[in-house]
């Protein structure tokens, strides 16, 4: 089924649906169409068509009350007429797919040219070559083995490519195949309430069918489309659909459509479900999406755009999105990472992460060095051959001889190209590779989900945090913790018994039948773990506040059940208190009530004493109260709840309905404190954090005091520093002139000192990233990592260079928008990841130091050799098995070394930092002049010290020498042991350090040595090698020793003194900020004005805005009716001008579809400011 693409799905339910339409009393194509209506139009023609919501429940076959009988028959029919409620994956790139993008990889590309020459090349044999009188010059002993194995080179330079880019592929497949697990596992959590044959159980959303009865309530996101039928108070925060940001109330005469993917804000209800999966509001658009997209790429590929203006507008409006298309992006993992590749492909959504920024930078300076080695070998090689045949021997050309001299010719080319293939660092793309996968499986265990590769890295060079407060730095788990009953303040939870008892009935009344009857406390799921909390955070901290005083809610509420209560007003972000009225025995009422202290206490005037007796509680009181109780509680970092209670008489009955006379002249029972505790592990990870370098800020909706409270607690701002706390509103009018505009300058005033951002509101937080990244304030540009949950945090995320999304509390939004899903949720695996960051580059830069210096030592030895004896010492296939092979396994072996907390006392790398520091560079240089010295002492006077045969010009086709071996043994001895000296750049003494912690790389190390042995002793022509004796082995270990030696003494030189070692693969503030970037600035809008603007982007205008634009992508299609495309047109392009005011800078590719209206009228249609406003 998930293979489908949405568009197979879809014509499948049609046909479905056309044969069995007679077995209910409606099709989905009529509820389809009902659910596109709204408000009174949705009631006039529910009333026109089926009478009222019963006809319909009765049409579905269910009932209001009952639900669906839940038979499997049954359910499964319905399946099959009205679909199932999951919207269809986007296909994932086939494995092929994912091997051609590996191929892009430059020094890929470079090295398959130099096999495909250099396989060339072994085959080609010229005529003439009896010709014995043509040259004379030694062309260097070319023995037949090597003419033979001629191929061998270019066969394994293609070989390592293949192996490159068949793990770099393997790589991306199986980390696209976890996405999907993983996401597959996050919806298979997500249950809902419903009804069915009486009974109220939870199942997974994917189950829901159309005519189930489900249960909604506060909190909920709605995973369907349905029909209000009952409930109180309902209220619906559907601006992920309209981007109308103000609540709609529902109800069941003025507006009953549910639509799927909104919230329910307020109240709870019953709905009948009516559409599910695709045919839902959220699939439809889920389904154009896919379509469009799929569209647009068939559209890209014939490149048969008639019309240059459509495709602007589109990749305009790609580019930019109002945050209502933010809203809708499927979870990419959802549709595995191919979304998010097309995007990068249309516009890069970042940088270049600062790693690989240096990486190419690098390849392309050693790419340039090799060239130009390996071009100056070719040229002294023709040189000395022509000097040497036409001048010192005086020969003439013979016509006949031109076959020869090109044959000599070509030889010296391949010399060359094997100079180059030896300068290249193949083994890099790799280490990358390897090191970052590594890394990325080892974070899952770490509860680090890593979306994007590249965001691993970019974490080690963070240096700014910004983070929630709730659920992030705090435990998410609302406890009472202070309370003031009785006029006493107790500091901690009262002794039941010091409580008077009439108090303590109306306290357990007042929390038990004054909160939502959806909040329990129920046991814990493990032995020893603490109590679960289900529902309202904050009600759950009071329920527990009841049961801490040795009461128990469950009995309160069966007396008195949901039902029987009178009249409720639910929370909301006005009234900031919720009450409930219950009937009394005796017919008189009773209101209970509770809220934000400093909101109830302005309405009592009575409180409770010690007695449980009410007295006056006067104005003077209140402010003394203040002061004594709510602020100290404030200070200490806790939320201040107020309960009280009120009585009325049962005659005459009050006005209900007159909210200001009824909630006033209450009685106060208590106040209580309630704390969102630090999570242990919390301050410490900020420690760590704050050692390495990076600056922690804590941004959060609540009260200034308390923020203030938790970050002192949590170690974010430490009493007697320099340090800001402002509220959001303050922050708005420090960073924005007298225009309104946001400033950069005013920002960098404010935010090296800010560490706590209170009261603020997404749009802070993203004005805050934003100006953090944007600032040129300090010299390195700022790496900013952002953790959110809401959907609101989305554009905030998106902009970040590395956005944290929660796994447990986060909205899908959130997670879309994010390169890393913390899966539990906790401060201190960020720490984590940071560490990973930090270890992902550090083994990067060792694999560099051991890699560049085999490559200085090789092409060294390649260039003078062939210029000396014309003949390199080291052959090509020993070059290979050294270049490919080994570097390959060190690329593994350096790789995958486990991070350790030292990483964590070192400042933060930063985007101008070199990848090869000075201390790297002399090491390079300081062991290539070890290896260079060793392998000239012995291809000069090697014969004389081993007394044997010098291999130096041999004659042709002569069998290896003993003499060429030692030299190749030697060689790798010495990059054995120096592979050993690469564990530690930073100059360590102690290159053994935890080296049993990483048995790869112990393995690694074995494997070679053992391997090596069999090519010296058996490897015979193919290799060059003829067999050692033992003690001829132990000279050669005993000189790969002396690097160990070696490594000592270069570290007890001081980097400070050589003034001479420059640093490579740097990257310049120029380079920093790509075309896109600077464009992307000019499209930004203010946020005030977006926000004002936003209540414009109805939504069924927008849908009609896309089913428009697919209109004109398939009239661009087939060229047909073209006028008709042209007369939308110029409606488009208007749009997308519009767009471009109403966009918020994060980029997602439906927004132009949930921009703007479409029913301008022709003179606004001229002129996209005079919009009409709905």
């Amino acid at each position: 089924m998930g293979d489908m693409t949405n568009s197979d799905f879809y014509s499948k339910n049609q046909r479905n649906e056309s044969s069995h339409g007679g077995e209910f009393g409606c099709t989905m194509e009529e509820l389809r169409s009902l659910m596109e209506l709204r408000g009174t139009e949705a009631v006039v023609k529910i009333k026109e068509t089926y009478g009222d919501t019963e006809a319909i429940c009765r049409r579905l076959k269910t009932s209001p009350v009952e639900g669906l009988p839940g038979t499997a028959p049954d359910l499964e029919k319905r399946k099959q007429i009205f679909g199932q409620n999951f919207i269809p994956p986007k296909k994932p790139k086939t494995f092929l797919q994912l091997v051609w993008e590996a191929l892009q990889d430059v020094t890929l590309i470079i090295l398959e040219i130099a096999a495909i020459i250099s396989l060339g090349l072994s085959f080609y044999h010229p005529p003439g070559e009896g010709n014995e009188g043509c040259a004379t010059a030694q062309g260097g002993a070319e023995d037949e083995g090597e003419a033979e194995a001629g191929w061998i080179e270019g066969a394994a330079i293609l070989l390592s490519v293949i192996c490159v880019v068949l793990v770099t592929a393997f790589n991306d497949w199986s980390k696209e195949k976890q996405f999907r697990g993983l996401q597959s596992r996050i919806e298979q959590e997500q249950k809902f309430t419903v009804v069915r044959a009486g009974q109220v159980v939870q199942i997974p959303v994917a189950e829901i069918v159309v005519g189930d009865i489900a249960q909604v309530k506060y909190g909920d996101l709605l995973p369907a489309d349905g029909l209000f039928i009952q409930g109180n108070d309902l209220k619906i925060d559907e601006s992920s659909l309209t981007g109308e940001s103000d609540q709609v109330r529902k109800s069941v005469d003025k507006d009953p459509m549910l639509l799927s993917g909104t919230h329910v804000m307020e109240g709870s209800g019953r709905m009948l479900v009516t559409a599910v999966g695709v045919n839902s509001q959220t699939g439809i658009i889920f389904t154009l999406l896919g379509a469009g997209g799929e569209e647009e790429e068939k559209k890209d590929k014939k490149g048969k755009m008639q019309d240059g203006n459509v495709d602007a507008s589109q990749s305009k409006a790609k580019q930019q999105d109002g945050a209502a298309a933010m809203e809708m992006q499927p979870l990419k993992s959802a549709e595995g990472g191919d979304a998010d590749d097309r995007k990068k492909a249309s516009m890069h959504k970042k940088e270049k992460s600062v790693l690989q920024g240096k990486l190419t930078k690098l390849a392309v300076q050693i790419g340039k060095a090799g060239l130009v080695m390996s071009a100056i070998t070719v040229i002294i090689l023709v040189l000395y051959f022509t000097v040497d045949t036409f001048v010192v021997n005086k020969k003439p050309w013979l016509p006949e001889c031109t076959p020869v001299y090109v044959q000599y010719f070509v030889k010296f080319f391949i010399i060359g190209v094997t100079v180059l293939v030896v300068a290249v660092p193949e083994g890099l793309p790799l280490a990358v590779t390897i090191s970052l996968a590594y890394s990325v499986k080892k974070m899952m265990k770490d509860n680090n989900l890593v979306r994007h590769l590249d965001a691993c890295e970019t974490m080690g060079n963070a240096t700014a945090i910004c983070s929630d407060k709730t659920g992030t730095l705090t435990t998410n788990r609302m406890t009472v913790v202070q309370a003031y009953v009785g006029d006493v303040h107790y500091k901690e939870i009262p002794d039941p018994s010091s409580i008077n008892t009439k108090t303590m009935e109306l306290l357990v009344n007042a929390i038990a039948i004054n909160s939502a009857y959806t909040t329990k406390i129920l046991p814990p799921e493990k032995e020893g773990a603490l109590p679960r909390q289900v529902g309202n955070k904050t009600e759950c901290g009071l329920l527990g506040f009841v049961l801490d005083l040795k009461q128990d809610y469950e009995p309160v509420r069966s007396q008195m059940p949901e039902e029987k209560l009178y009249k409720v007003y639910t929370f909301n972000s006005v009234r900031k208190s919720m009450s409930t009225v219950i009937k009394l025995p005796d017919e008189s009422f009773r209101m209970y009530s509770k809220g934000a202290s400093e909101i109830v206490l302005k309405k009592c005037c009575k409180i409770l004493n010690g007695a449980g007796e009410p007295r006056v509680f006067r104005p003077r009181d209140r402010d003394e109260m203040v002061k004594k109780v709510i602020e100290p509680m404030a200070c200490d970092g806790l939320r201040t709840i107020c309960v009280a209670y009120r009585d009325f008489p049962s005659s005459p009955e009050p006005d209900w309905d007159n909210e200001n006379d009824i909630l006033n002249e209450l009685t106060c029972i208590c106040v209580v404190g309630i704390e969102d505790p630090v999570r242990p592990e919390v301050p410490e990870a900020i420690r760590k954090c704050q050692r390495a370098g990076i600056t922690v800020r804590m941004v959060t909706g609540d009260n200034i005091n308390t923020a203030r409270a938790i970050a002192i607690k949590c170690g974010i701002i430490h009493p007697g520093e320099d340090f800001l706390c402002l509220e959001g509103k303050e922050f708005n009018r420090r960073i924005r002139n007298e225009k309104g505009e946001i400033e950069q300058e005013r920002i960098d005033k404010i935010w090296p000192k800010l560490r706590v951002l209170a009261r603020s509101s997404p749009t802070d937080k993203h004005t805050l990233v934003k100006g953090i990244i944007d600032s040129t304030h300090t010299e390195q540009r700022q790496v900013v990592a952002v953790t959110g949950d809401g959907t609101n945090d989305g554009p905030a995320l998106k902009k970040a260079d590395v956005g944290f999304a929660m796994g447990i509390a986060g909205t899908d939004v959130a997670k879309e928008a994010s390169d890393i899903i913390l899966t539990d949720d906790n401060f201190s695996s960020i720490v984590k990841a940071v560490m990973w960051g930090r270890n992902v580059y550090d083994s990067i830069s060792k694999f560099l130091q051991f890699q560049l210096t085999v490559n200085v030592v090789a092409v060294i030895v390649a260039f003078t050799g062939a210029c000396i004896t014309q003949d390199s010492p080291l052959k090509a296939v020993q070059m290979l098995w050294v270049n490919l092979i080994m570097d390959t396994f060190a690329s593994l072996a350096l790789a995958t070394e486990p991070p350790t907390e030292t990483l964590l006392l070192r400042k933060p790398y930063g985007r101008n930092k070199p990848l090869i520091s000075r201390t790297m560079m002399k090491n390079i240089l300081g062991h290539a002049v070890y290896q260079l010295a060793l392998i000239f002492t012995l291809l000069f006077v090697g014969e004389k010290m081993f007394q044997i045969d010098s291999g130096r010009n041999a004659p042709l086709h002569s069998p290896p020498s003993e003499h060429y071996t030692i030299i190749f043994n030697t060689f790798v001895m010495m990059q054995l042991f120096n592979e050993i000296n690469a564990r530690k750049i930073h100059g360590e003494r102690n290159v053994f350090d935890g080296i049993f912690r990483n048995p790869i790389f112990c393995t690694i190390v074995l494997g070679t040595f053992a391997i090596q042995i069999v090519i010296v002793q058996f490897g015979g022509k193919p290799f060059s090698c003829s067999p050692l004796q033992l003690d001829q082995w132990m000279w050669c270990i005993f000189i790969g020793l002396g690097e160990l030696v070696w490594g000592q003494v270069i570290a007890t030189i001081p980097t400070s003194r050589l003034k001479f070692l420059k640093e490579a693969g740097r990257l310049t503030q120029k380079e920093e900020i790509p075309e896109e970037e600077l464009n992307e600035d000019v499209e930004e809008i203010d946020h005030a004005e977006r926000e004002l603007r936003r209540g414009q982007i109805l939504w069924f205008r927008g849908l009609n805005r896309i089913q428009t634009q697919i209109e004109v992508v398939n009239t661009f299609k087939s060229g047909a009716s073209f006028q008709g495309a042209l007369r939308r047109q110029s409606s488009v392009t208007s749009q997308s001008q519009d767009v471009a005011n109403l966009s918020s800078p994060s980029r997602v590719s439906l927004s132009n579809a949930l921009s703007s209206p479409t029913s301008l009228p022709p003179a606004a249609a001229g002129h996209p400011r005079r919009e009409g406003v709905p």
